[in-house]
């Protein structure tokens, strides 16, 4: 018994660009969405913590650096030894997270606002205004945030 070959449906060329084209603008506009700017300019914004948040030891915020809390979207850092400075990690500009700190400033991956480490003032880019402070304190050794 001999069987039939079997064939599959082959793709025409415009076929497989316009779905490529379609693809892309999907991802696209996902990509933008996540950048989509607040509704509320208000330097707490959404999602601030609403009271005193403990960040974990001091000493995991480098000297002359920083560190972004994510999750808490909070970035403490540490101009001075000893100093300790924090702000919202919602860039004002569309809304996206920092991502890191680095090169002594707060640095943005959606369209590249950085951010001074000692005072939040915006260093470069298109964020209208600097990150909004935070009041940092250190107790027995943890860092305690409370939004301002």
């Amino acid at each position: 018994m001999s069987e039939a070959p079997e064939t599959s449906p082959t793709a025409s060329r415009r076929t497989l660009l316009c779905g490529a084209a379609a693809v892309l603008a999907a991802g696209g506009t996902v990509a933008v969405a996540g950048c989509g700017s607040s509704s509320s300019s208000s330097s707490s914004g959404a999602g601030a913590p609403k009271g005193p948040v403990d960040l974990g030891p001091a000493s995991a915020v480098p000297e002359g650096g920083g560190k972004v809390y994510r999750e808490q979207r909070i970035v403490v850092t540490q101009p001075t030894a000893g100093q300790y400075k924090a702000f919202s990690a919602k860039c004002t500009h569309a809304g996206c997270v920092v991502d890191q700190v680095k090169n002594a400033q707060i640095q943005c991956p959606c369209h590249g606002s950085r951010f001074a480490i000692a005072d939040g003032a915006v260093q470069d880019g298109p964020a209208p205004t600097p990150l909004p402070a935070y009041t940092v304190t250190v107790e027995g050794g943890n860092l305690k945030v409370t939004p301002s």
